[in-house]
């Protein structure tokens, strides 16, 4: 049971470790649409997608980060794709 709960607690570093890595996009909030998880962004490049700026539709890991933003509002936000999606991770007021 030791030998499991070292291996779980190394994940859960390491995944910690690697969403903290991702470089931050400065964007502008479009749209947000908290009943479908999803955000539209007029974003920057996004380095770690091999992605130019564009305006796009993400998903949110987290619903509750779209409680702080609104239509109009200048973010910086990480993004990665998770199970094949464009998945906002983190969401910043500027």
């Amino acid at each position: 049971m030791k030998r499991f709960t070292t291996l779980i607690a190394t994940l859960l570093t390491s995944a910690a470790f690697a969403q903290a890595a991702l470089p931050t996009t400065d964007a502008e909030v479009r749209k947000v649409d908290k009943d479908a998880g999803k955000i539209t962004l007029k974003h920057g490049e996004i380095k770690n997608l091999d992605m130019p700026a564009m305006s796009m539709v993400f998903q949110v890991k987290d619903k509750a980060l779209l409680d702080k933003v609104k239509a109009g509002d200048k973010v910086s936000f990480t993004a990665d794709k998770v199970n094949g999606a464009y998945t906002v991770l983190t969401l910043e007021p500027k």
